[in-house]
């Protein structure tokens, strides 16, 4: 018998090494190399020998498809979406949830993620039959928050004390015996939207298997999938190989009975969801769930969606019964507008499809070191340095020496080359210790020539600019836009759009 040998996978990056080390060569990460058994030679010579086997059969009509189909061939199956209860999730998965689709929420720890996907749990069982897997806390747990997040007047409607989450565990069938039927479940004696709503506080990955085939909820939760373990593996839970195959097998089984998922994924202390790429490949949709834990407002973001456009962006604020959503986002990053100070600008940001109006602000003031120092809140420090660079070289104003701070309001993360304008005479607003009109937006990406390039959906950002009462917008030259209450100056340098923005001013 051929002796088996292993080979050693990183749990962060997933690279493979042949023996062990104290860091992974590939990302440098200390103690994260685990052990993992590699097929025999044997079992490999087994699997060509099949695939010879089925090849040759193949050979003698290769002009004749065996499993392969044409598009025509295939037939139309049309599928209502989902709808989650809260349209800011909605929009980031597209539109609201896809049946038998993988939605995999990943965020830094305490920021919100179970008591989100607990929230849309409540609300999808007023409709449909869920499965609240919890691998990392008791039901126990689990009911006392979802008592916090109900409003006020409904806990205790469900026929159990408290509340009417029915907490299930290994072998809780009102018939023993009998034939598994998603009806057998024991109930409180009262319908009620609790009644749909079953919790299962479990790591077992055969016993959760079980559970969803047996019940056939239409929306599963599985809380986290760093949690659940395969005993057919050896590795501990949150391996590489134990989060791959969990990953995989509850992926067949969502798609072979239809079952929309989402998964729970923990980070690393870099932000990037923890465990192997494939996870993220795996899935059908990759969302994140951003913001501060000390400030109010959470940021859902998209970065991968097969059913929608990618980088949608959710807002929704925590409260004391949860999280609410944020009906005007603009009006969150706005800031006080009664109060003028100088330095302050306003952009119009797009995130997916949606137009944000973000306040930026600016302090530049002379610096007591030897080199300046620059500091971004929400800003991409490069795209900063680059501006600073700019107005310097091109429009002659001595930044090398002075100190420069650019911070978005709310906490914002804007990254696209849109802003470069808003930044650029924020910059210089503060530098000359000047005011810019609160009535007006500034759009455009400047280019290390000094010029302002177009950009893109600029009628979408002018046309929420008019609806939050702008009055006037300076946008890059030749993007003939025309939006009715919004006057529209078209200029082609940085000089030219800081003469108009700071025009008459004090």
């Amino acid at each position: 018998m051929a002796k088996s040998r292993s080979i050693f996978v990183c749990n962060e990056c997933g690279a493979e090494s042949p023996q062990y080390f104290g860091r992974c060569p590939v990302c440098n990460s200390w103690n994260a190399l685990v052990e993992q058994a590699q097929p025999t030679k044997e079992d490999t010579t087994r699997a060509s020998a099949l695939g010879r086997s089925r090849g040759g059969a193949t050979i003698a009509k290769a002009s004749q498809p065996r499993l392969a189909m044409t598009l025509n061939q295939i037939q139309d199956h049309p599928q209502a979406r989902l709808p989650s209860g809260y349209g800011e999730l909605d929009r980031v998965l597209g539109g609201g949830i896809v049946p038998g689709s993988l939605v995999l929420l990943g965020g830094d720890p305490g920021i919100g993620k179970s008591t989100l996907l607990l929230q849309v749990a409540n609300q999808l069982a007023a409709r449909q039959r869920v499965l609240y897997v919890c691998a990392e806390e008791s039901g126990q747990q689990v009911k006392l928050r979802w008592q916090r997040l109900r409003p006020v007047g409904e806990v205790g409607s469900g026929g159990v004390e408290g509340g009417g989450v029915k907490a299930k565990g290994k072998g809780q069938r009102a018939k023993k015996g009998a034939e598994e039927d998603p009806e057998d479940y024991e109930t409180s004696g009262v319908e009620t939207v609790d009644d749909q709503l079953f919790l299962l506080p479990e790591i077992d990955l055969e016993t959760i298997l079980m559970e969803l085939e047996s019940l056939k909820p239409t929306v599963a939760i599985i809380d986290s999938i760093q949690a659940l373990y395969y005993a057919a593996l050896t590795s501990a839970p949150g391996s590489v190989s134990q989060v791959r195959e969990c990953t995989s097998a509850l992926m067949q089984l969502a798609k072979r009975s239809n079952i929309s998922l989402f998964i729970v994924g923990h980070v690393t202390k870099e932000g990037a969801i923890a465990g192997p790429k494939v996870l993220e490949h795996l899935v059908d949709t990759v969302l994140y769930f951003e913001g501060d834990r000390f400030a109010s407002h959470r940021l859902l973001r998209s970065v991968k969606n097969r059913f929608g456009a990618t980088h949608e962006l959710g807002v929704f604020e925590m409260v004391d019964h949860g999280l609410a959503e944020i009906s005007n986002p603009s009006a969150l990053f706005l800031g006080n507008r009664d109060e003028q100070v100088p330095g302050v600008a306003t952009i119009v940001a797009c995130e997916g499809t949606r137009p944000l109006v973000v306040e930026l602000q600016a302090l530049v003031s002379p610096t007591s070191y030897s080199s300046p120092r620059r500091s971004t809140t929400g800003i991409e420090f490069n795209r900063l340095l680059q501006i600073l660079a700019v107005l310097e070289k091109r429009v002659g104003i001595p930044l090398s020496k002075l100190d420069a701070y650019v911070a978005s309001s709310g906490g914002l993360t804007v990254g696209e080359p849109a802003a470069d304008l808003g930044i650029a005479i924020a910059v210089v607003a503060s530098f000359r210790d000047r005011l810019v009109d609160p009535q007006l937006v500034l759009i455009g990406e400047v280019g290390l020539g000094g010029q302002v390039r177009p950009v893109s959906q600029l009628e979408l950002r002018l046309k929420e600019a008019a609806k939050l009462g702008f009055k006037r917008a300076i946008v890059p030259k030749g993007q003939s836009v025309k939006v009715e209450g919004l006057a529209i100056v078209e200029v082609s340098r940085v000089v030219d759009a800081i003469a108009h923005a700071l025009k008459g001013t004090e």
